[in-house]
């Protein structure tokens, strides 16, 4: 089953324990901390757009991405119901461009570590730098191989993965272990990585 058959049918299902129907507690506590300031924004893997929203109404000029039409489906109902003007596309980003480049800021939540292959995270950090502007942010959450081993949950990466994939492309501002917002009562740990775009030499 490829990925886009198999994220449709969980999202048909219900069976989808990353969609919290809110903000992630993380990306407003990083935006607020590091003061981030509003600009041009890409949301990829944005599920049902919950974090696009809150980045729309904090003033930034977003665009979200999925590769599940299903999802992007329902990111549409939410955003007209919610009054919330965001660009939302079906795309896998890892195959081809967002329309749109020089964003400012890009966020992704679970999304960066669901490959498995070196190859495919460093195609992956590549494709996020060349749709940055000089000096553009990008926030990701990432499941941390700390963790208790466990059968399912978020796929789980080491630091020096995360740094091997993205160093070519980015510079690390920090690399921190913390716990995903979840709705469980035991979250699973994360890194919480921000990075800045290398300016080109």
């Amino acid at each position: 089953m490829n990925k886009k058959i198999k994220y449709d049918k969980r999202y048909q299902e219900g069976d989808t324990p990353w969609e919290l129907d809110r903000p992630d507690k993380n990306l407003i506590k990083v935006i607020k901390e590091q003061q981030i300031q509003p600009g041009k924004a890409l949301d990829i893997g944005c599920g049902t757009a919950s974090n696009a929203i809150w980045l729309a109404r904090n003033g930034f000029d977003v665009t979200g991405a999925d590769f599940s039409p299903l999802a992007i489906e329902k990111a549409k109902e939410r955003t007209k119901q919610q009054g919330a003007n965001i660009r939302l596309m079906v795309k896998d980003f890892l195959d081809g461009d967002v329309v749109g480049f020089d964003f400012e800021f890009v966020f992704d939540r679970g999304c960066f570590h669901g490959f498995a292959k070196e190859d495919q995270r460093k195609q992956f950090a590549k494709n996020v730098s060349r749709h940055l502007k000089e000096d553009g942010l990008w926030l990701s959450l990432l499941g941390n191989n700390d963790d208790e081993p466990r059968d399912e949950g978020p796929p789980m990466r080491s630091a020096l993965e995360i740094i091997m994939a993205v160093e070519p492309f980015f510079e690390l501002i920090f690399l921190k272990a913390g716990r995903f917002d979840s709705r469980l009562e035991k979250p699973a740990r994360c890194w919480l990585s921000l990075m800045r775009k290398r300016n080109k030499t």
